[in-house]
Parts: structure tokens; sequence; C-alpha cells
């Protein structure tokens, strides 16, 4: 049997749970964290993950009140991921809740942008959620990015949802 042959194809919902396992286990990089935003979610689609703002880095700081820091450091992002019915053959859709300036993400959506950011670009099904929060904490801290002056405190919210406001019936 060849190598190709061999390979075993785990079904989506087994790769899923797989990675709800790690996530909520608090295997892997500490810095990161991802979970299912609704356990009654039976397809799995619907995700939270969180990145903790990269140190200082390189010698490169920044003036913040009363120290120096990188334009991430102390900084916790939240990011949605949306896991399609065709992951993990296809990537999730990733979007920061909180905002950020980076050259790969919409700084309107927050959408991370597959053309700008190559691992979802070349995407591959070996490829986990927590791969692409590890990704994006390593494109924080390239030169490009680690340079930008990030959005003021206080921010975080003001990002408006992709589904459009709530909407209620009065009765």
């Amino acid at each position: 049997m060849s190598s190709e042959e061999a390979k075993v194809v785990v079904p989506r919902n087994f790769r899923l749970l797989e990675e709800l396992e790690r996530g909520e286990k608090g295997i892997g990089d500490g810095t990161v964290s991802y979970g299912m935003d609704d356990a009654d979610d039976i397809y799995m689609q619907s995700w939270t993950g969180t990145i903790l703002g990269p140190h200082n880095i390189d010698g490169v700081f920044f003036v913040v009140m009363n120290g120096y820091q990188t334009a991430y450091e102390g900084k916790i992002f939240q990011l949605k991921l949306f896991c399609g019915k065709e992951y993990p053959e296809s990537p999730p859709t990733v979007r920061f809740q909180t905002r950020i300036n980076m050259a790969c993400v919409n700084p309107e959506t927050g959408v991370v942008e597959p053309s700008l950011f190559p691992m979802l670009a070349n995407w591959r099904r070996e490829y986990t959620m927590e791969d692409i929060l590890i990704k994006l904490k390593k494109e924080m801290m390239t030169s490009h990015n680690r340079k930008l002056a990030q959005p003021p405190e206080g921010t975080e919210e003001a990002r408006p949802d992709p589904k459009g406001p709530a909407k209620c019936c009065v009765m």
C-alpha cells in the first residue's frame, strides 16, 4: 500500500470534536485559546478564539502610558471562526471582534482576508483553528505589522455585527 492509499480521512465532526477537546483542555500554545460559541450547535460551526498579544519583540518598543510595550502587548484579541460544512477541506472564515490594525485584516469588518493571509489562501486539510490563531499571533510580530498603531482602547465592541441589528417583535 502506498502512503497515499494509507491516509485515513477523518470525518468533519470527528475532526471538530478533536479540536474542541484540545481547546477545552488547553492543550498546545497557552497564548491562544478557542472553543464553541454554542454547545447546542450540532454542526459545530461557530467558534470563538482568543489571542494574547505578543510581548516585546526584537527591541521594537511603543510608548504607552507609564511604560514601553509592543503595539499588541497586554491586549486580548477576540475572534470569531466559522467552520462551514466544507471544513476542514476549506478554511473557516476568521473575523476579529476586537478592533485591530493588521495588514491582513479588513479594518471595517475585521475579516481576515484570505488573499492577504497565506495560511488561508493556501489552506491544507491538516491545518487547525489553533494553527490559524498561532499564525495570526506570529503575523502580529512581523515587521510590517508590529509598527502599526492600534485602535484606542475601548473600541472592542464598536464593530458592527455582520448579521445586522437584532430584530424583535412587540405584541
